[in-house]
């Protein structure tokens, strides 16, 4: 099996698992964190752009948000890449990388990543930020029956494994998680565009907060 065909499994395998999403995690989401990774692999010559893509294909195919059974998931996940002709090797370093990338993962302390997983992790990230991060943000907040905003409920200062799942203001989510996210990345190009796409929210958030209050 070539490459080319490899990937293209993998696609339509990650493309039939996002198909009933409407939360921001759908199959657009998965193309523009596979698009990201090949950008960031473009400045890493030394990653292995077999392991990384695929592992950004399939990130959220076992996700626990996504899923009912994020094992039974896994264990697909796993099989698919068995059947692209991937081995118990390569395997495992993809499945790992997808076990240790997410946020939630990384509570209690940042999870170890191979050198494809950082970029991986990279490109994920930077789609919570940005003009897409605020759209999908409220995407993910209509999908879970949230609210837009609540002056009287402020942000949580901590957040833990345990407090990681309750429902909050989506607005609140963006002081919580979205604008922590440049601190965490791994590589240069990740930081650098992180920090861009996070000046774009602090602008969106400033504006809310003043149409909200009628201030502008």
């Amino acid at each position: 099996m070539t490459e080319k065909t490899r990937i293209g499994a993998l696609i339509e395998y990650a493309k039939t698992a996002a198909s009933a999403d409407h939360s921001g995690h759908g199959f657009d989401h998965i193309q523009r964190v596979a698009a990201t990774t090949r950008k960031l692999l473009a400045e890493t010559p030394e990653a292995d752009p077999a392991i990384a893509l695929a592992a950004a294909i399939l990130h959220d195919t076992y996700d626990d948000k996504l899923v009912a059974d994020s094992a039974v998931a896994r264990a697909t996940t796993q099989a698919e890449l068995a059947a692209v002709g991937d081995t118990p090797e390569v395997q495992e370093l993809i499945l790992a990388i997808i076990d240790h990338m997410s946020f939630k993962s990384n509570l209690g302390g940042a999870q170890p990543l191979s050198l494809e997983g950082q970029l991986v992790q990279d490109a994920d990230r930077l789609d919570a930020l940005g003009a897409i991060g605020i759209a999908r943000a409220f995407m993910f907040g209509g999908a879970h029956d949230g609210v837009m905003y609540d002056p009287a409920i402020a942000p949580r200062e901590t957040i833990t494994p345990a407090n990681y799942r309750e429902a909050v203001p989506v607005i609140n989510h963006f002081y919580e998680k979205l604008l922590r996210l440049p601190a965490t990345m791994n590589t240069e190009a990740g930081k650098r565009l992180a920090m861009q796409r996070a000046k774009v929210m602090q602008e969106f958030l400033a504006e809310f907060k003043a149409e909200w209050h009628g201030e502008a």
